[in-house]
C-alpha cells in the first residue's frame, strides 16, 4: 500500500526569471543573453522512495539581443521539460533531463518596431536541462536549472541557433504528506 502512494502524482505551480541567449556555432559573440520569465505547473511522481520523475509545463520568454545594439529576438516557448530527480534526506534534489518546447512566437525588435518573424524559426525546439531544488518543509522551493538547446531553431540559411537558457525559480507542492516525504 505504500508503494501506491508513493505514485500518486502531486502537483505544484512554478515561476521565475529566465537569463537567455542564443549560440549560434559560425558567429562566436553575435548576442547578449536577455532576462524573461517563466511559469506553468509540474507534477512530481516517486519512482522509489529518492528517484522522481517530474513532468513540468511552462509558458516561457526567452530570446537575446544583439551585440552592440538596441535590437533583439524575443522567442515565446510553451515548454515541457520532463526532468528525473534524485532527492537527498535534506530537502536538496538534483535533476536532468530533456525538454521539448513549442514556439508560440518569435519577434524582432528593431529600435521601435516589432517585426513579426516566426515563419523564420522552427516550431520544435529539443534541449537537455540539468539543474538543482531545495524543497522546504512548508512546501515551497527554490530551483536554478539550466537549459541547453541541441537543436537549430533558425530555418534561414546556414546559421544554426540553439537556444542557452538558465532559470531562477520559486515553486509550490500543493500535497501536505508529500511535503513532508520529500524531505
Amino acid at each position: 500500500m505504500a508503494v501506491a502512494a508513493q505514485q500518486k502524482p502531486v502537483f505544484g505551480i512554478k515561476a521565475g526569471i529566465n537569463v537567455s541567449g542564443l549560440h549560434n556555432d559560425n558567429i562566436d559573440d553575435a548576442y547578449d543573453t536577455k532576462l524573461g520569465f517563466h511559469l506553468g505547473g509540474l507534477a512530481h511522481l516517486h519512482v522509489s522512495p529518492k528517484i522522481a520523475f517530474q513532468p513540468e509545463i511552462q509558458f516561457s520568454t526567452q530570446g537575446a539581443e544583439f551585440r552592440n545594439s538596441n535590437d533583439e529576438i524575443q522567442l515565446t516557448y510553451i515548454n515541457v521539460p520532463l526532468m528525473f530527480q534524485y532527492m537527498f534526506n535534506n530537502g536538496f534534489r538534483i535533476e536532468a533531463g530533456p525538454q521539448i518546447g513549442l514556439m508560440v512566437g518569435a519577434e524582432h525588435e528593431i529600435g521601435s518596431i516589432d517585426v513579426d518573424r516566426k515563419q523564420d524559426y522552427e516550431g520544435v525546439d529539443v534541449g537537455l536541462g540539468i539543474g538543482l531544488n531545495y524543497l522546504t518543509y512548508s512546501g515551497f522551493g527554490v530551483g536554478g536549472r539550466y537549459n541547453h538547446g541541441l537543436s537549430n531553431i533558425f530555418e534561414q540559411g546556414t546559421t544554426d541557433l540553439k537556444n542557452r537558457v538558465f532559470q531562477i525559480s520559486l515553486f509550490y507542492m500543493f500535497d501536505n504528506d508529500h511535503k513532508a516525504k520529500s524531505r
